[in-house]
Order: C-alpha cells, then structure tokens, then sequence
C-alpha cells in the first residue's frame, strides 16, 4: 500500500516538475516541423544525462533542432565542425606560451560548454574522435599536466553522414558504444515538407527565447531518478539484452547466426534510464513494459554487431532488434 502511495505522490511531483518538457516541445515546434521523435529522443538525452549520436542524410534539421535545443536553455553552446584536418587540440584546448607572463597558460577548447555540437563526426580522424572519449565517458579533460572538470550539464550531441564514405572516418565500436541513443532521423511526410517550404520562402524563422536553466534541468534529472522500475521491468531489460549474446536461450536460433556480437552492459543500463526518462515525459512515476519498447531501438541499434552473413542477406540491426523484442516475454 505505502508503494502505491509513494507512486501517487511521485505522479504529482512529475506533473508538477515536467511543464518544462511542453515549453520545449513547444519552442522546438515554432522551428522544427514534425520529428517528433528526434525532439523526444533529445528530452531523453537532456534527462538521462546520455549522448546522443543523430544520423541522416543532409538537410532533415539535425544540426538546427541540436542548435534550437541549446537555444531553449540558458546554458553555454559550441558548436565544432569535424574535418580531416581537425586536431584534438580543436577539441579540448591546449597549452599556449604567454609572452607578457612568460609562461604556459591553458587556452580551453570547445567542448569546454554544456552542449557541444559534434557536427559530421566521422569527418575527422581517430585521434580527434578519441579526444571527445574521454571528454564523454568521465566528463574531464586532460590538458598538459591538469585535469579540469566539464560543466553539469554535459552533453555530446553529434551527427552522422550515413551515405558517404569518401573522406570519412567511420566510429569504432568503443566509440560508439558512449552513446547512449544513436538516432535515425527519416524523411517528413507531404504535409510537413509543404509547411517546411512555407516556412522558408517567407523568411520568418521564429526566435527563441530560453525557457529553462541548466539548474532545473539538473533538479529535474533527481526527480527521473526516482521514477519506479519494478523487478520485472529491470528482468525484461536483462532479458532483452542477454537475447543479443544467446538468442538461441531464447528461441531465436536463427538469428544466432547474424550477430557477431551482443550489446555490452552500458546498454542495460541505458535501457534503464532511458525508459524511466520515457514516463517521465509521459508524465508517469514508473516504468512500464512499452517504455523499454519504445527506446529499444534508438539504445541498442549501435550496440549489436552484425556478422558478414547478416550483411549479405541484407539484416538490420532494427530487424534483429524487433525479432527480440516479438520474441523476448513481456512481463
């Protein structure tokens, strides 16, 4: 009884806590028209406190919804444009002599900011891409001999190329295991695209105004953190997972054969705080079944390596990611 107390009252503080989540929704809508799972798999990101990795081909908006997101929340934005010539000192800063004070004073780089915008990524080679590893995974960065803190928040928010791979420098796998969604952005619909052309010929882009503070949004991930995940809930994401490295415990021999390798425990992990991040935004106090559906894909797409076979016979990783979850008891 206490329990459905507890829930009761954290719904409450949820639907007390979460007007902010229609104020950006709303902000990004007067810019973006439709993806409305681009701008909720960017709550998750902002709540959970994870990456997020936005692949598409060009034009469909994903460096102006990252750019209308920052500018919804006042709190310090770089953008850095990834290129061949890129070096991690672009990244992270470096040391620099001063004449004046005849010594080595640290000039910080970009990703010194709540929200970097890590624009192509697979433009530039592997020692820049690492450079944002550790940037990423403990929130520091190294710059001579001192180690210096990143602002809360934090946030990567980096875009992909899917098409072209003249110049580019795919993401290894460790990489992109740091990620916590890596989202695929598609085409709008009719209706959206004639609304999109409208809004462009006429020269009337809306301006936003900030909505929200880098505090609440640290004080709001406290309240997704007490979103209820029940046992079951928490055996469903090991199920799901376990699924990817022995799918044939589950009944899914024949996709034993397509996957080279299952997801790590990160993506248990993620599974976890995205869903929770999920009924928080619909305004719920736990977790049920369909929101680990419907972050599934966005955590695990990136997180399962795909055999030659699966490649040749033309498998996704969304097709061995559905055929699990069709597969794997809900509870």
């Amino acid at each position: 009884m206490s329990q459905t107390v507890d829930i009761r009252e954290l719904n409450e503080l949820i639907a007390s806590k979460s007007s902010f989540v229609n104020m950006i929704t709303m902000g990004m809508d007067q810019v973006i028209v439709g993806q409305k799972h681009l701008v909720d798999s960017l709550l998750i990101g902002l709540l959970s406190n994870g990456h997020i990795l936005l692949e598409g081909v060009p034009g469909l908006a994903k460096t102006l919804a990252i750019k209308t997101l920052a500018s919804l929340i006042d709190a310090k934005y770089n953008r850095i444009q990834f290129t061949p010539d890129l070096l991690p000192a672009d990244v992270i800063g470096t040391m620099v002599y001063s004449q004046a004070k005849e010594q080595f004073q640290v000039k910080k780089g970009p990703v010194f900011a709540n929200f970097v915008l890590a624009d192509e990524i697979n433009r530039a080679p592997a020692k820049v891409q690492s450079a944002l590893l550790e940037a990423m995974q403990e929130r520091q960065v190294t710059i001579g001999e001192e180690t210096y803190k990143l602002d809360d928040p934090f946030l990567v928010l980096a875009t992909q190329n899917p098409i072209e791979q003249e110049g580019t420098y795919p993401l290894p796998e460790a990489q992109v295991d740091r990620f916590m969604l890596k989202v695929i952005i598609g085409y709008p619909k009719k209706e959206e695209e004639r609304l999109i052309i409208r809004q462009n010929i006429s020269g009337e882009r809306a301006k936003v105004q900030p909505v929200l503070k880098a505090e609440e949004i640290i004080e709001t991930r406290n309240i997704v953190r007490k979103v209820y995940i029940d046992e079951k809930i928490e055996r469903y994401i090991v199920d799901i997972v376990f699924a990817t490295r022995f799918p044939q415990d589950y009944g899914l021999g024949d996709i034993k054969d397509m996957i080279s390798f299952g997801a790590s425990p990160r993506a248990s992990i993620n599974l976890a705080l995205a869903a929770r991040s999920y009924a928080f935004l619909k305004q719920r106090g736990y977790v049920i079944p369909e929101d680990v559906r419907a972050v599934c894909h966005d955590v695990m797409r990136h997180r399962i390596g795909l055999s030659y076979e699966a490649e040749a016979n033309n498998v996704t990783s969304e097709e061995v990611i559905s055929e699990i979850l069709n597969k794997v008891e809900v509870p």
